[in-house]
């Protein structure tokens, strides 16, 4: 043992040179909060943990998630002390042609999840860990390394609540306790009973150690490695800037590399020499065997013509049966499955469906873990809450994430539950994430269809669906890629053309209705592909009813279905005319609201009016 210490001794040692080197280098970054971690890192990849150098995507390779992303060349430098990644390729850090960034993204391979906006590694970690309890049966751990300072923030305990809940043995927490965040110090210092005592009341084992001393922290990582029943949090007290005598526990070095010269060469002094080839044995995973995802067709759409069923509804039954079709589909909900539907799924597939309880930013952070270990997670909750998450849905997008949102319960139309509880603001949020794709059915049969093609798509994909029952529009064999639109009503002598999805759509069938009975002829497009959209379509539509379009959308004006519509249009002579919800709503009955905010049949027949006017 005393050999395994001196290696791991000799290694932190590199891990603390490379780090300071590399920012050095780079002219920026964060040292000090590598040197603080580099003893526990160093027991971690080169003692604890079990993967294949030659295969960042092994199954049951042990997983590590860097929590605090701003320790990221202590992270690189492990991988180059193991040899997969070329010591030399450190230099290049944060340079725009490297893949070594300034808090890790999967643009390095072994970075599965992206990190650096504090507070998520735990939700990520639990993801990973639900997988292989209950979905691989791998023995796999999944190993977070937390800053102390990122334990301020809410998404933290959410994770830890859960964890608990599901009883993650191979979920190994540990917080890098250094007492120094950015601008000042923790909020509990150096006090390492108090952060224990908290993960204990949210039923953690935890360990208190000196993260300095590998004869506390090689029996910390073996206590909780044996544990049966709890997930363990190791709370290591730990100096920034350890081994730095100028930096040790100093204030005002947060962030700064040091500069080279003077300064560079004394710290380097400090540390002692680069050991060169210092043999480690890292233990291999065992071998495991995993689903892939077959090719398998959903059961097609079944509801009588003359029914009507909500878009959530849809949504619930099509989640069901794409999970009958799919084992690495799975479920989450933040107790609103009743409401969503996914309550369906639930029932079909209880081993594939996990409950995250109110806690929507877990919610999303759990489900970017299971996707980066092969599933196929569908995430939902009302559309309102997802707002709640949005860092960690901005997250799953540089995470490459592939990922599936359901917000139910958009729009004015859920009716008296009021506006706290109405998703308006969703498609501009959705919009704004890169690469996203966001989808909006209008009945059943094609909330059902866009299911498929949301699991179907690699990426992130969001589905909005409503609360008040409509009709049924489509033929059960009716198909809804993504990136198109139908035109379900048309003809030579239309005026204008109206561009709706969801509720509103079915409005604009009403308006059609009313303005066909005194003789003005529109078109109607059902945009269900609101990003990728069919500019072609739209551009073509606009061009044979008077270069004129009017949107009507059950969102706010401002990032939604309309503006979706103009920027496809904005290099076209064509005109657009938006009827969106404008001011704060109130309680009141579905119809009411949709005639308050000028989005009902009777407010688009005016707008009609008064545009070919």
């Amino acid at each position: 043992m005393e050999t395994v210490k001196n290696v791991l001794k000799q290694k932190a040692t590199n891990l603390r040179i490379h780090s300071i080197l590399s920012t050095s280098e780079a002219g920026s970054g964060h040292p000090t909060t590598c040197l603080s971690a580099a003893d526990i890192v160093s027991a971690l990849f080169f003692h604890a943990m079990r993967y294949d150098c030659s295969d960042p995507q092994h199954p049951n390779n042990d997983r590590f998630i860097l929590s605090k992303g701003h320790a990221a060349p202590l992270l690189y430098a492990a991988y180059a002390e193991v040899g997969i990644i070329p010591t030399d390729k450190l230099r290049t850090l944060r340079q725009i042609d490297s893949i070594l960034e300034g808090h890790p993204t999967p643009r390095f391979a072994w970075t599965e999840v992206a990190t650096g906006s504090l507070g998520q590694g735990l939700s990520l970690g639990l993801g990973m860990a639900l997988n292989g309890k209950y979905l691989d049966a791998s023995d796999y751990r999944v190993y977070v390394l937390l800053g102390d300072g990122e334990t301020a923030e809410g998404g933290v305990w959410e994770a830890a609540a859960l964890a608990s809940h599901y009883k993650l043995n191979n979920l190994i927490g540990i917080v890098d306790v250094n007492a120094l965040g950015q601008s000042q110090r923790t909020m509990y210092a150096f006090d390492v009973d108090t952060y224990c005592q908290r993960f204990e009341a949210f039923g953690w084992q935890t360990v208190g150690i000196d993260g300095h001393d590998f004869d506390e922290i090689l029996p910390a990582l073996a206590q909780a490695k044996a544990s049966t029943d709890k997930p363990t949090m190791i709370v290591a007290k730990t100096f920034k800037g350890k081994g730095v005598s100028f930096l040790e526990d100093a204030d005002n070095w947060h962030g700064k590399a040091l500069a080279k010269g003077e300064e560079l060469d004394k710290a380097l002094d400090e540390l002692g020499p680069l050991h060169v080839d210092v043999p480690v044995q890292i233990e291999p995973p065992a071998p495991v065997s995993v689903n892939v995802n077959p090719d398998t067709e959903c059961e097609p759409p079944n509801y009588p013509p003359d029914e009507e069923v909500a878009t959530r509804g849809g949504y619930g039954i099509g989640l069901a049966k794409l999970g009958s079709a799919n084992p690495n589909v799975v479920a989450l909900d933040g107790d609103t499955k009743n409401s969503t539907y996914a309550e369906q799924f639930m029932e079909l597939h209880p081993n594939r469906y996990f409950e995250m309880f109110i806690a929507e930013q877990n919610l999303v952070g759990a489900g970017i873990g299971l996707a980066k270990r092969g599933k196929i997670p569908f995430v939902s909750t009302f559309a309102a809450f997802l707002s709640r998450a949005y860092d960690q849905i901005r997250m799953s997008a540089i995470s490459q994430a592939n990922i599936k949102y359901a917000g139910s319960h958009c729009g004015v139309s859920i009716g008296e539950d009021g506006p706290s509880q109405m998703g308006l603001e969703d498609i501009a949020m959705f919009r704004a994430i890169p690469e996203s794709v966001v989808l909006y059915p209008s009945d059943a049969v094609s909330a059902e269809r866009l299911v498929a093609e949301a699991a179907a798509h690699q990426g992130i994909v969001y589905l909005r669906t409503s609360r008040p029952k409509t009709e049924i529009l489509y033929d059960a064999d009716a198909r809804f890629p993504i990136g198109g639109c139908k035109v379900i009503q048309q003809s030579s002598e239309d005026k204008v053309t109206l561009v709706a999805a969801g509720v509103t759509l079915h409005e604009a069938l009403k308006a059609h209705e009313t303005l066909a009975a005194e003789g003005i002829a529109i078109r109607i497009i059902d945009l269900y592909s609101i990003k990728p959209v069919d500019t072609e379509a739209l551009i073509a539509a606009a061009a044979e009813t008077n270069n004129t379009l009017i949107t009507v959308e059950d969102h706010y004006p401002e990032g939604g279905l309309g503006d979706a519509v103009l920027d496809a249009v904005a290099t076209e002579d064509v005109r657009v005319h938006k009827l969106a919800v404008t001011g704060i709503p109130r309680s009141g009955k579905p119809e009411e609201l949709l005639e308050h905010h000028g989005i009902s049949a009777n407010a688009i027949v005016q707008k009609v009016k008064d545009v070919i006017a």
